[in-house]
């Protein structure tokens, strides 16, 4: 209410100013109150009058303006009107004049209010916080990201930074000010500048751009001494989340940052949107990340499937936080249990199953393989026959890198599995779509390198790295995820797909660049050791032959890989004798099962350092085996 009486106050002053400096009088009292009520009017109509003040945005400030722009066709109204209304010649110059300062005098309040509201806020946190040492920051980017974090550090004096200016290689903002803050030079300069205003800190606030372009500019910095921040890639957002400017260490996820990925949302939320969904391994990295990304979509129900309940639980009260009204399911449920597994399918009947579930380890499955047989080709199997059996129109299976010449049990499971899968597209039909999405290592995922470096690096060191040479393909988790559910949902049924991996990395430049990060020089302040390779390791992944790659519409990023399956003889046979060998005693069973994958894989090559070199001989298979020194030979594929 009191907001109504300030703006009908102003419009008065408006009108009896307009018509003094018009008329020489301030005019009749009753001319006043007429024009004030027009002018509440037009405000409540467009919701002016609610606006928080000290809030007041640019979309606030639209709405005065098309406010005043009716009050002003008040006036040109009254113009036309004039002969039938016997109003007087000047009452449509007074009322135009009152309307543009009508509007004036409200904006002028509103942002006056914002104004001093944010004096106040930046002097009551300068007085009730112990600010320290104030740092001269620069920060990298001028666009919308470097504005907001510009702001935030002018409404917030306690975080102990001062902006001194702005850097951006756009010719447009050269000598222009943002925030009030000089826009100074492009990132050429950067070296300069930095002596030049005695720079101590530096923020990135340059959120969608690429890795190299971060990992160019961080070693820039670095060169210089600068205690370096960032703000969030656009690629981490979720959903419908909007980017905010919050000021972080750089990790080196930035560092490997990739092009954000444009998913097609209208052909997605049409294909989730009302849908069951069952995620297995729901409680892991991928399962979980999965499930945030489809609840963007508002599907009717999702299932989190997964024998964890600690991480499902977890999973669970992420999803309650970002998506309140999402209906969820927990079931706590083995993939290798078949009946269990059955009685959630009939229960739910999903229309989309992500099958994320499986034993990754590669060392661990090299001395455990009847683990990598029971988990990944039977549990897959179990998922499959449950979704052709109850009605679902999608199947997604998480696929690997290590599937394509395998050296390892992982991989040649995993080709098991897409083969599991590719039959079953055969089984469903065209109206049903089941496929394969392979993709090689997940930064932060668990069991990854990255968390492994950290904990080494926050022990004092060493950074151990299994051979100077050795190379990874990575991804984050957001954006493997989003490809996965692209390919999933919008791809051909009966294909295995591939993700644009970009460039392989170097493993030891990760840790060095991991190390830099935390403030060590490698070699100086932080030893890195080479280990040898681990059981079923390779030197350089590889995520298809080239013969294999086609193109295809579903993604930029995205590959078909033609499949090149078994006949579903030759795949029940298969089944049929892996199953046998499980049963063995234990002396039989290894060299059995490898026997069988080499059968039924042929690229699939056993390392020396796993089970092709211990076989089934070994009794002890838990015994630490004698790793392959950095300077030996090893198999590498192209």
């Amino acid at each position: 209410m009191g907001k109504v009486v300030v703006d009908g106050f102003l419009a008065g002053m408006a009108w009896m100013t307009v018509h003094l400096i018009w008329l020489g009088e301030p005019g009749p009292f009753l001319h006043t109150w007429i024009w004030v009520l027009a002018a509440l009017t037009i405000g409540l109509a467009h919701r002016s009058s609610l606006q928080h003040y000290r809030m007041v945005s640019m979309k606030d400030a639209a709405q005065l303006a098309l406010a005043t722009l009716f009050l002003v066709l008040i006036s040109l109204a009254l113009r036309l009107a004039e002969p039938f209304l016997h109003v007087h010649s000047s009452t449509p110059k007074i009322a135009f004049g009152a309307a543009l300062l009508t509007g004036i005098l409200w904006a002028t309040f509103r942002f006056s209010c914002r104004e001093l509201s944010e004096v106040v806020h930046r002097h009551q946190s300068a007085t009730s916080a112990e600010v320290g040492p104030v740092h001269r920051t620069l920060i990298i980017g001028a666009g919308r990201a470097g504005a907001l974090v510009t702001q935030e550090i002018q409404r917030h004096p306690n975080l102990g930074y001062e902006a001194v200016g702005l850097v951006d290689d756009s010719p447009a903002k050269r000598n222009v000010r943002i925030q009030g803050v000089p826009v100074l030079g492009s990132t050429a300069q950067l070296t300069n500048l930095i002596q030049e205003q005695r720079i101590t800190h530096a923020i990135l606030a340059i959120p969608s751009a690429p890795g190299p372009v971060i990992r160019k500019l961080t070693k820039t910095l670095q060169d210089s001494q600068i205690q370096i921040k960032t703000v969030p890639g656009v690629y981490a957002l979720l959903g419908a989340q909007t980017w905010k400017p919050v000021i972080q260490d750089v990790s080196i996820e930035d560092i490997l940052r990739r092009d954000s990925v444009q998913l097609d949302h209208s052909a997605l939320t049409q294909a989730l949107s009302g849908a069951v969904l069952v995620i297995t391994g729901a409680g892991g990295s991928i399962g979980s990340e999965l499930a945030r990304q489809v609840a963007a979509f508002t599907p009717k129900h999702i299932v989190l499937l997964g024998r964890g309940e600690n991480s499902l639980w977890e999973v669970q009260r992420s999803l309650a936080n970002l998506y309140p009204h999402q209906s969820i399911s927990m079931e706590l449920v083995d993939i290798r249990n078949r009946t269990g597994l059955r009685e959630v399918f009939e229960r739910y009947r999903p229309d989309v199953v992500l099958h994320a579930a499986a034993h990754k380890h590669v060392p661990f499955l090299e001395t455990h393989p009847i683990e990598a047989v029971q988990n990944n080709i039977f549990g897959t199997l179990n998922v499959v026959e449950a979704a052709l059996d109850f009605g679902a129109g999608a199947f997604v299976n998480i696929s690997t890198d290590k599937a394509v010449n395998p050296t390892n049990v992982l991989g040649a499971s995993k080709r098991i599995a897409e083969l599991v899968v590719l039959d079953a597209a055969r089984k469903a039909g065209d109206y049903r779509r089941f496929v394969s999405v392979r993709f090689g290592n997940v930064l932060g995922s668990r069991g990854s390198v990255v968390p492994i470096f950290r904990d080494q690096i926050k022990k004092g060191g060493p950074i151990t790295v299994t051979h100077p040479e050795m190379t990874r393909y990575f991804m984050t988790i957001p954006e493997a995820s989003q490809l996965v559910i692209q390919a999933g949902m919008l791809g051909n049924t009966a294909r295995v797909y591939l993700l644009d991996m970009g460039e392989a990395v170097r493993i030891v430049d990760l840790a060095r660049d991991m190390a830099r990060l935390s403030g060590f020089a490698p070699g100086k302040d932080i030893e890195i050791q080479f280990v040898g390779l681990r059981p079923g390791e390779k030197l350089h992944e590889e995520l298809c032959l080239e013969k294999e790659r086609i193109s295809t519409r579903v993604h930029p990023k995205l590959f078909e890989v033609a499949p090149q399956g078994l006949t579903p003889e030759a795949l029940e046979e298969a089944l049929r004798a892996l199953q046998a060998a499980i049963q063995l005693p234990y002396e039989q069973r290894q060299p059995e099962i490898v026997k069988l994958l080499q059968t039924y894989v042929p690229t699939y090559k056993p390392s020396l350092l796993g089970v092709g070199r211990f076989g089934g001989h070994v009794k002890d298979r838990r015994r630490q085996p004698h790793l392959l020194p950095p300077g030996a030979p090893c198999r590498r594929r192209h």
